[in-house]
């Protein structure tokens, strides 16, 4: 009976941490000034599943030099901690933390939007990468997820093919725009 148990409650069995669930656990490995300052949170391009599994967030941090620190999350455990020279980003305003209230939409919940898209209903998706930050083109402080997509090619299925961007809002779930193609399955 004990047997059973420890085998179902091993962390393998879990689902993936969200992109939101990682913020608390980054919490833990930054300053306490930099806490819940998330600037921009990314993924890798996942493996063998829509779920992606190595995730950075990237936190305001008054203290770094470039005035940010990165946490790096692989399988929901902290990988390393850096404060990257992020040089563009107070041009580009990319830089200030992200309205935390106005995030209301969680990694899995983006992805689940975006692959509801009508152009993708025949396509065997493949994998997903995601980012959360402010948009350039936006004139709103709305955060925004912008997740790309991978698809089977039809030829050869082994092989897959970058199909584009679906751009969805944090905060109502909306999708704001994509930039899907399709023909690149062929």
């Amino acid at each position: 009976m004990v047997l059973g148990f420890v085998m179902i409650s091993r962390p393998g069995w879990a689902a993936e941490a969200t992109a939101l669930e990682l913020i608390k656990e980054g919490n833990r490995h930054v300053g306490e000034e930099a806490k819940d300052k998330v600037v921009q949170i990314r993924s890798e391009k996942s493996i063998g599943t829509l779920t992606p599994n190595i995730w950075y967030i990237v936190y305001f941090d008054p203290d770094a030099t470039a005035k940010a620190t990165e946490v790096k999350f692989g399988a929901g455990q902290k990988l390393s901690v850096k404060r990257p020279a992020r040089i563009l980003e107070p041009f580009m305003g990319t830089h200030r933390p992200l309205n935390r209230e106005k995030i209301k939409l969680d990694s899995d919940k983006a992805i689940a939007i975006a692959i509801k898209e009508p152009l993708l209903t025949n396509l065997k998706l493949q994998a997903t990468q995601l980012w959360l930050g402010r948009q350039p083109w936006a004139a709103d402080e709305v955060p925004v997820w912008r997740v790309r997509l991978w698809a089977a090619k039809l030829r050869h299925p082994g092989d897959t093919a970058d199909i584009g961007e679906v751009f969805i809002s944090a905060e109502d779930g909306k999708v704001l725009k994509n930039d899907l193609h399709i023909d690149r399955v062929d």
